[in-house]
C-alpha cells in the first residue's frame, strides 16, 4: 500500500510556489532603461506606531496602538561599475537642485536566470539621495562596484 511521504505539501497549503529567486534587476527611470544591476535593498514601507492611552469606563487603563506616520524606505541599487553614466547624471540634476528634473517615476524589474521577468514595482517621485563609486586599489582582484541609493513618495508591486 502506497502511503504519501510525510514532508509533501497538501494541496492549498501555499507550498505549490517556489519563493522567487532574483538575478538581476533593470532600473528604468521615467520610462527609459538606465541598466542592470546585481543587487537591490530597501523597497519596503512602515508605520510609526503610536500608543493612545484610554481609561474605560470602569476606570482600568488600556493603550490602543494606532497608525501614524508611513514611511517609505529608501532603495539601493548595486552593480559592477561600468562606462554608463546615467546614474550619475540623474545624481547630478538632484545635486544642481533640479528637483524638477530629479523627481522621476521609477522602475525596478526582476528577473529570474532566464531572463524572464518575475516581480515588477513601481516607485512615485523617485529622486536619488546618494551615488558611489568604487573603492580603488591597484592590487585587488575585486570588481568595481558602483551605488545609487533613492528616496521616494510612494511605490507598488505590479507583478
Amino acid at each position: 500500500m502506497a502511503t504519501e511521504a510525510p514532508l509533501t505539501p497538501k494541496r492549498g497549503s501555499g507550498w505549490e510556489e517556489d519563493p522567487l529567486v532574483g538575478f538581476n534587476y533593470s532600473l528604468e527611470i521615467g520610462g527609459g532603461l538606465v541598466g542592470y544591476f546585481t543587487e537591490c535593498s530597501g523597497i519596503g514601507s512602515e508605520h510609526d506606531v503610536v500608543e493612545k492611552q484610554y481609561v474605560d469606563k470602569d476606570g482600568r487603563s488600556f493603550v490602543r496602538k494606532v497608525p501614524g506616520i508611513l514611511k517609505y524606505n529608501n532603495v539601493t541599487l548595486k552593480r559592477g561599475i561600468t562606462s554608463d553614466l546615467k546614474i550619475w547624471e540623474w545624481r547630478a540634476d538632484a545635486e544642481k537642485g533640479d528637483m524638477t528634473k530629479a523627481r522621476q517615476n521609477c522602475t525596478i524589474t526582476m528577473y529570474d536566470r532566464n531572463f524572464k521577468a518575475v516581480a515588477i514595482w513601481h516607485f512615485v517621485n523617485a529622486w536619488p539621495s546618494k551615488v558611489s563609486g568604487p573603492d580603488l586599489s591597484s592590487d585587488g582582484n575585486d570588481f568595481g562596484v558602483e551605488e545609487i541609493e533613492f528616496v521616494h513618495e510612494g511605490f507598488y508591486r505590479e507583478q
